[in-house]
């Protein structure tokens, strides 16, 4: 609930800071960002909202505060970097150690093993992909600094996701906030975003359950062949 709270007041949030200190606004943004591809204990920061919130607050209304979108676009495609960066890092000298429990609450192996299917599945593009999935895109940096990939590549992959991911949600909410039916809807907008954006996790999850039942149902259709044998 407190994340839907943030997500519904994210403009006034930042709006408010941009109006008293905007410096510590964009220092805000590029923290957020940060943790959320950097820190694996934070994959509930909310990227695609976030990121879209600032679009629309970089087109505000004449004699409204807001941010110079050139300069955040920078900040914003910087943090995913450094934050991917970190963490690739702590994944290549901490990631088995910090998996071992398996009770833990923040590193949970589930969350590792979605990761690790999707590395698997789409390669080197999973970085890139990975930035449009909400806590795939935290795990993919870790995973990958586990053994998945070398540095050199992940981070020609990193830099190119970084840049599309931020640059096309934040012009999206620049030119498509300014329609009124997004404007005076700014909540269900955010939530939609939201939806959008965790789509994909969903059907990559039902997808895998899929593919496991049917993997369960065709060694069952085997073992009863061999029996009938």
């Amino acid at each position: 609930m407190q994340i839907l709270e943030f997500i519904r007041n994210i403009d006034d949030m930042i709006g408010r800071m941009v109006a008293a200190n905007p410096a510590q606004a964009y220092g805000l943004l590029f923290l957020i960002v940060f943790a959320e591809t950097g820190l694996v204990v934070t994959p509930f920061l909310p990227g695609d909202t976030l990121l879209f919130a600032v679009g629309i607050l970089s087109n505000p209304a004449p004699g409204q505060p807001g941010f110079n979108v050139w300069l955040a676009l920078l900040i914003l495609t910087i943090a995913p970097i450094c934050g991917d960066t970190v963490n690739y890092h702590i994944g290549k000298f901490m990631g088995p150690r910090l998996f071992k429990n398996e009770n833990s609450r923040f590193f949970k192996k589930e969350n590792l093993q979605k990761t690790s299917e999707f590395f698997e599945k789409h390669g080197g593009k999973a970085v890139i992909f990975a930035r449009w999935i909400p806590i795939v895109r935290t795990f993919a940096p870790f995973v990958a600094g586990m053994g998945a990939m070398e540095y050199r590549k992940f981070f020609g992959y990193s830099l190119l996701g970084a840049f599309l991911w931020v640059w096309i949600c934040v012009w999206a909410g620049f030119f498509f906030g300014q329609i009124p039916a997004v404007k005076n809807n700014f909540e269900l907008a955010m939530l939609a975003m939201l939806l959008v954006s965790g789509a994909p996790m969903v059907y990559e999850t039902i997808k895998h359950r899929r593919e496991v039942k049917a993997a369960a149902a065709d060694l069952e259709d085997k073992a009863k062949a061999e029996l009938h044998i």
